[in-house]
């Protein structure tokens, strides 16, 4: 990756364009240390503390900002969740469905109407905060509730246009760099933390130093999962017209261990996030003070509950996104086929088995890396806001990233081999 970005760097457009994604990234930095106005910080800071874990995962997208109560606190959640939803009722309505066969126009209906919608679901999400948040207001009332909802809702919309910015000037992936950014943003912090941690002896420099091991071995296996797929041979038929020859080429289908990428996490999270979000409404309340203990970040049923969720999303997202059925269909219309295999049905029955097989290792694998902040918090003790999670989200975006760079200047060696 590093040798990447210095052969990018020397190149004058990509490098012009590397220097305004950096530029992008320090005005989204800025922005996170911006309060939203009629907040005591106080209040706030004292609410946070008391809410554990409930917000962590925003808190790390958003790079810290919701901790603080910033105006980029709901970061750019609102927009995938958005977008999740729009994806999802392609499958169910006709008219989204058709949107998504029209090609690129189509395509800019679908990112206008997720836009909409991330306006809309922002405004809910702010006034649901700005209802939670009301003992930290300075004036509580109905106007210092528009202010707070009104704020949260401009500054995910304005890390939208950033993001966008980003996708047309940068290098391009813009709503998933802002994510990155956000998220390593908080490595630093961690660091220190995990450092004052071994100063004040809370933790042991043998066991900080085989966490440090321990995490690279992480990042490795992410990188490794990431990358890994199951190639299926494909061959297509000799087609002759009048005196040419066409097809007889030999290709594959790539089938990604980990077809679904972080989509299964964000939805196993949001979904026990919801029961106890609802709870802390009611802080007084028995049977929502046992909800928050049981669907606690540490508690067993919660690493159950979170496990089994992320499979079971895994296998949905992953029959969502690739249809076996369509699939063989296509070859068998481009005149190709699996040798071995008959085109139609039975080409079908063996992508979807080979299908379910390599899903049932990266829903494992999704599912270790979503409970293994918990399980490490558990028995370390340590609190450092950056997880598994956190750890695939980052790499995914750090490989597509490299993969664009390297595909941009690939097409500026094509376009001088031209000129």
């Amino acid at each position: 990756m590093f040798s990447t970005l210095a052969q990018a760097w020397k190149i004058p457009e990509l490098r012009k364009k590397i220097m305004f994604t950096l530029c992008m990234f320090l005005v989204f930095r800025i922005g996170s240390h911006i309060p939203v106005p009629g907040i005591n910080p106080e209040i706030l800071a004292q609410m946070m503390s008391t809410s554990g874990n409930l917000f962590g995962f925003v808190d790390i997208i958003s790079g810290g900002a919701f901790k603080s109560f910033t105006v980029f606190a709901m970061g750019i959640m609102p927009y995938i969740n958005a977008s999740i939803i729009v994806q999802l009722l392609t499958m169910v309505i006709p008219y989204f469905e058709r949107l998504s066969k029209e090609g690129p126009e189509g395509r800019k209906k679908m990112q206008q109407i997720v836009r909409y919608g991330a306006v809309v679901l922002g405004f809910l999400q702010g006034l649901a905060m700005a209802i939670y948040l009301k003992n930290a207001m300075v004036n509580p009332g109905f106007f210092s509730t528009i202010v707070v909802c009104v704020s949260l809702t401009a500054g995910t919309a304005f890390l939208m246009w950033l993001g966008e910015l980003i996708t047309e000037k940068g290098i391009g992936n813009g709503i998933s760099l802002i994510i990155f950014a956000g998220i390593v943003s908080r490595v630093p912090s961690g660091l220190v933390t995990m450092y004052e941690y071994v100063k004040t002896g809370e933790a042991n420099i043998i066991v900080a130093v085989l966490f440090l091991v321990f995490a690279v071995a992480c990042i490795a296996g992410v990188i490794t999962i990431q990358e890994g797929q199951r190639k299926i041979p494909v061959q297509y038929a000799k087609r002759v017209v009048g005196r040419r020859v066409y097809g007889g080429q030999s290709s594959h289908i790539p089938m990604k261990v980990n077809q679904s990428g972080v989509i299964p996490i964000i939805f196993a999270m949001t979904i026990l996030m919801f029961p106890t979000t609802i709870a802390g409404f009611f802080p007084n309340n028995g049977f929502a003070q046992g909800i928050t203990k049981v669907l606690s970040f540490q508690h067993p049923l919660y690493i159950f509950l979170y496990a089994l969720l992320v499979v079971l999303f895994t296998y949905f997202y992953t029959a969502v996104s690739f249809n076996p059925a369509d699939v063989a269909e296509n070859l068998k219309k481009q005149g190709g086929f699996i040798p071995g295999l008959r085109p139609g049905k039975p080409t079908a029955d063996y992508l979807d088995r080979v299908l379910s097989r390599i899903t049932l290792a990266g829903a494992a694998f999704l599912a270790i890396i979503a409970v293994m902040p918990s399980i490490a918090m558990s028995i370390t003790g340590w609190n450092l806001y950056f997880g598994g999670t956190s750890l695939l989200i980052a790499i995914g975006v750090a490989l597509d990233t490299t993969k664009q760079i390297e595909a941009q200047m690939l097409m500026r060696h094509y376009q001088g081999f031209m000129k």
